[in-house]
């Protein structure tokens, strides 16, 4: 399909095209105040206030349920999640505020991450000539989105898939930094602008800019290389918010797939900042509001001053999966014969305090219940219960399954080949604690809950100290904890400076000790392969995840490492793959003991 398939630079979308008119409704806030004039003579100043409703990352959540316990959904805290909840929300509001002084839109990370999302994307796919809409797609325009910008998990599938969800939604999805690798023209539309009408009768014009994450370039790489290039959100915002003021826009939001904390995952991979939501406020002029996605964490209102104007910004990101719903509130002033911003606001509501919208959990029921038959088909048995409450701290079955099954493909697939004499070693890390396999029956489901991101698996040749420098960097993970402090609380040793789980590798294939009082870069000890000491200069095959190989974590050397294999099927289907064809998953077979945590030498569990 090709990317350039739209024209828009001198095309419609810069000159205006997406521009919708509404007619504002009684609810709305709007008063007329009299100023002075220098004279004493009174002037009439009319207000006007308009909300706009934000999600982010929801990342395939239509109902409220989790499609890896096949129950619905809760955690400790009872969040719940889903468009079906989002949409009594915004229900709610339009109720409250009168719909045509709201706008709705989204911040990215839509099509990816439940087996929902999934089935539509590869079992059975909307691409095929007469495959189904994706169940996203129908929710999202049945809530009634007014624009949603592209997250970096869209292009997980393949940019065919992205353009077949883009032809489905009633909304344009924005990404002013998505552009054509060759003509570094924009492949998606960059913005739109939304007219609400004031109860007046004069028009207010918001733009939403869409800014989407640089990693993509990184992550998907396989999908985008050649393709399309991603630009830094700073350089774009300031390259289109001038544009979007020049055309008349009276209040400027930016839709950004991007966190606040100006850190990047990929470190000096690329010149542009992953998290640069913060750097777009303070740095660009013009931007009233940023919509901030991609970080999964919840920040209801915060407020940055932009370092040329010196007016304040206003940010929320709203907590992910749909669990809540940012409301901006905008109350404009006419001023001189324009509008002018006089306060901007936000909070965010929570989605567990509703009901789902029967409206759509019964749109896409069909599809729901044919996938929840799809993940509770049995694939196989387990001779034993493995779960991963305590994978993050302590060397268990559960993990050591993922590595082994990845090393047992890597090496039938280097077999004959110049790389089959190298060692396999493998990776994995604790995408979520709550994954169990239980004993007995084996489901699809079991193995989305272990391996729910849909990495592929590469293998890539390091040295014996590459593969050092690898598990220290790894080992930063753990909060340095001195030794004769007495037990250690395994909920509080681990996430130092933030860095998440899936970003904690093991590693199978070779045995060694994280010292954990130690300083980070100096916690790797006793690394043995083979029950010898760690050659340096020995070669191995690191069977890996995509992500990792690709840069994502900013692990030291896989990136540049030469790749001898790959597959473009999902880990989990291999999982899946492969139990199907044993039959069985036998933890004897493959568990082992090989790393743990020590303090000054001194086993910490």
């Amino acid at each position: 399909m090709s990317l350039d398939r739209r024209k828009f630079l001198g095309s419609s979308v810069v000159t205006g095209a997406g521009v919708a008119l509404a007619g504002g409704a009684p609810a709305a806030e709007a008063a007329e105040v009299r100023e002075q004039g220098g004279r004493g003579h009174g002037h009439r100043r009319e207000r006007y206030a308009f909300t706009v409703m934000g999600t982010t990352d929801l990342h395939g959540n239509v109902f409220n349920w989790d499609y890896a316990t096949d129950a619905e959904f809760d955690d400790a805290a009872h969040n719940d999640v889903g468009l079906a909840k989002i949409s009594t929300l915004v229900t709610q509001v339009r109720q409250e505020k009168g719909r045509h002084n709201t706008l709705l839109i989204d911040a990215g990370d839509t099509i990816q991450g439940t087996q929902l999302a999934y089935y539509y994307a590869k079992v059975d796919p909307i691409t095929d000539p007469d495959g189904p809409v994706h169940p996203m797609a129908r929710a999202m325009n049945a809530v009634g989105y007014d624009a949603a910008a592209l997250g970096n998990h869209e292009f997980n599938y393949g940019i065919p898939v992205l353009r077949k969800f883009e032809e489905s939604c009633d909304f344009p999805l924005l990404g002013a930094n998505a552009v054509d690798a060759r003509s570094l023209r924009p492949a998606f539309r960059p913005y739109v602008l939304k007219r609400l009408r004031s109860p007046h009768g004069r028009v207010v014009t918001v733009a939403v800019l869409g800014l989407t994450n640089p990693g993509i370039a990184i992550w998907d790489k396989a999908h985008v290389q050649g393709k399309l290039a991603f630009p830094g959100l700073v350089e774009q915002a300031a390259k289109w918010v001038p544009k979007l003021r020049s055309m008349g826009a009276d209040v400027v939001f930016v839709a950004a797939h991007s966190g606040m904390s100006g850190t990047s995952s990929y470190g000096d991979q690329l010149p542009y900042v992953e998290n640069a939501a913060v750097l777009v406020a303070e740095q660009v002029p013009g931007i009233d509001a940023v919509l901030v996605g991609h970080a999964h964490v919840e920040v209801p209102e915060r407020r940055v001053r932009n370092k040329q104007s010196g007016r304040e910004v206003v940010l929320s990101e709203p907590l992910k999966w749909g669990q809540r719903l940012t409301l901006f509130d905008v109350v404009v002033e006419w001023r001189r014969g324009r509008w002018e911003v006089g306060s901007v606001g936000s909070r965010v509501l929570n989605a567990n305090a509703v009901a789902e919208d029967a409206r759509i959990t019964g749109l896409l029921r069909a599809e729901h219940r044919k996938v929840v038959a799809y993940v509770n088909r049995v694939i196989g048995r387990s001779k034993a219960e493995m779960t991963a409450a305590e994978a993050p701290v302590k060397d268990t079955p559960i993990l050591d399954f993922i590595a082994w099954v990845q090393a047992e493909v890597v090496r039938k697939a280097l077999a004959g080949s110049a790389s089959a004499s190298f060692p396999v070693l493998s990776q994995a890390s604790c995408f979520s604690r709550t994954a169990r396999v239980p004993e007995g029956d084996v489901t699809i489901r079991s193995m989305a809950a272990l391996y729910p991101f849909d990495n592929t698996l590469e293998a890539r040749v390091l040295t014996g100290a590459q593969v050092r420098a690898y598990l220290e960097f790894s080992a930063r993970y753990y909060v340095r904890t001195p030794a004769g402090g007495g037990p250690v609380d395994p909920s509080k040793v681990t996430n130092a400076d933030g860095i998440p789980d899936y970003n904690y590798d093991m590693v199978y294939g070779v045995s060694y000790e994280v010292d954990i009082a130690k300083p980070a870069g100096q916690r790797i000890g006793k690394l043995m392969f083979d029950g010898k000491p760690l050659d340096d200069a020995a070669r191995f095959v690191l069977a890996v995840n995509n992500y990792r190989a690709s840069g994502g974590g900013n692990f030291p050397h896989v990136a540049a490492a030469e790749q001898v294999w790959s597959t473009s099927d999902e880990i989990r289907n291999v999982m899946i793959g492969w139990v199907q064809e044993t039959g069985e998953i036998d933890p004897a077979a493959f568990a082992a003991a090989d790393w743990k945590l020590t303090r000054d030498g001194v086993p910490v569990f």
